[in-house]
């Protein structure tokens, strides 16, 4: 599945390498596809600040979820649960994946979000076009880490642009490509410890009780 400015994702036959489906109905380039086995089995993001849940064998879109106010440039989704997240400058947001109802915002990251990626443990990282990379738990949303990039020498500080992330097939190291030409892996700190990086479980519980009173 391919997508592209023309806002159309475009489904494709691997062997013959001819076009399936044209899903068509967004307005706008569509900057991020998610796959999956079950239905929707294609979930696209769009430029149009919109999220499409699309059914393969008809070619139509089954849901649009219109709940960003910005961009979505990213979306990311777990293995151990029917859910996914798409990432825009507004907020990240948390959706279930069988009918695309919205369950929860991730709010603090203050970036175009141009990647996402989750793995098994349940920690969620986002990159932002500033070089900004906040670390999130899955499940609740709370973004317990967040560090910047650093451009390679000789290279613009406005180039520290994430512009793609990955985790590895153990999950404890990440991979970021960027805007300086560079990629770069990160790996956790194993001397990390509840001490050394604490949680301010009050702070956190506040914010939770403000959003819950929001729509969005």
């Amino acid at each position: 599945v391919t997508g592209g400015r023309d806002a159309v994702a475009r489904v494709w036959d691997m062997r013959s390498k001819t076009q399936i489906h044209c899903l068509a109905g967004h307005e706008h380039t569509v900057a991020s596809i998610l796959t999956k086995p079950t239905d929707p089995q294609i979930i696209t993001g769009s430029h149009d600040t919109t999220v499409k849940l699309w059914d393969l064998a008809a070619g139509k879109c089954m849901s649009t979820l219109t709940h960003h106010q910005k961009s979505i440039r990213a979306m990311a989704q777990p293995t151990f649960e029917n859910t996914f997240v798409s990432g825009a400058a507004d907020c990240l947001k948390y959706w279930q994946g069988k009918d695309g109802r919205f369950l929860k915002s991730y709010n603090g990251h203050d970036a175009v979000i141009n990647a996402m990626a989750v793995n098994d443990d349940g920690v969620l990282v986002s990159g932002g076009d500033d070089g900004s990379m906040h670390f999130w738990d899955y499940k609740t949303g709370h973004n317990y880490q967040s560090t910047t990039s650093m451009v390679q020498p000789g290279s613009l500080d406005a180039e520290n642009a994430i512009m793609a992330t990955q985790f590895d097939l153990t999950g404890t190291r990440l991979i970021t490509g960027e805007a300086d030409k560079t990629i770069k892996i990160w790996k956790q700190d194993d001397e990390a410890s509840e001490i050394s990086h604490p949680i301010d479980m009050v702070a956190w519980r506040k914010k939770c009780l403000k959003e819950a009173k929001q729509r969005y």
